[in-house]
């Protein structure tokens, strides 16, 4: 079921699609079915280029013909269609389950729009059931990871911060070779002030909280796709 909404809600974002048009391309199973019928429109001839948010994105992209840029290339895209591991009725989201939070933002704020893709699942009434990813460089990581704590228990939000590891037990680094964080609070009553004391510490480079970043999401249903648009 779960991936009939991805898709259903993959293939509408197509429709934002156009010919000539810049677009970041997202990380994610949601954003993988984007790119496979992104890949179906640009073998019948539509022109686009294509930013990827992560190394995953770019080799799925690359294998299937979707041409493929950068940032740097590229500063300025049109769109970017991307998933969430949550979202709430304001269109703030928790992003970075796949690792790429970091590239995920940058590549977000460097277009006009951001479209979410995601099934029914994935919306939720308050934030942080799924756990917060926080990206922080290397160096005073454990100094880092306790002021996080101290920061988002004063935001309410207390539970385990734990380092990410890979499939091996070793320490999990992003495509820009930083440490991630996943801080496990069950709820986030103050996404928007929490964001905000968190990127204010030494050593975080990002969160997963995307806030006032996404424009409109469209949400795989049983009985079609739903449109969310910030209150």
């Amino acid at each position: 079921m779960a991936d009939n909404q991805k898709q259903a809600a993959a293939r509408r974002a197509l429709e934002f699609v156009e010919d000539g048009m810049k677009i970041g391309v997202g990380t994610g199973s949601t954003a993988e079915e984007f790119v496979k019928l992104l890949a179906e429109r640009v073998a019948g001839g539509l022109k686009i280029v294509g930013v990827p948010t992560s190394e995953r994105t770019l080799a799925l992209a690359t294998k299937l013909g979707v041409p493929m840029s950068n940032l740097d290339d590229t500063p300025h895209l049109d769109l970017t269609i991307d998933g969430a591991d949550e979202l709430d009725g304001q269109l703030r989201l928790i992003k970075g389950g796949g690792g790429a939070l970091l590239r995920e933002k940058i590549v977000a704020t460097s277009s006009d729009k951001m479209i979410v893709i995601a099934d029914a699942s994935k919306v939720v009434a308050t934030l942080g059931a799924f756990p917060l990813p926080i990206e922080v460089i290397p160096f005073g990581a454990v100094s880092t990871a306790a002021r996080i704590a101290e920061i988002s228990s004063a935001h309410g939000c207390q539970g385990k911060i734990a380092r990410r590891c890979d499939s091996y037990g070793e320490p999990f680094f992003t495509d820009s070779n930083n440490f991630i964080f996943d801080c496990a609070f069950g709820g986030i009553p103050d996404p928007d002030g929490l964001a905000r004391e968190l990127n204010l510490i030494p050593g975080v480079v990002e969160t997963g909280l995307f806030i006032g970043i996404a424009k409109l999401a469209l949400v795989g249903t049983a009985s079609g796709v739903d449109m969310i648009e910030p209150k």
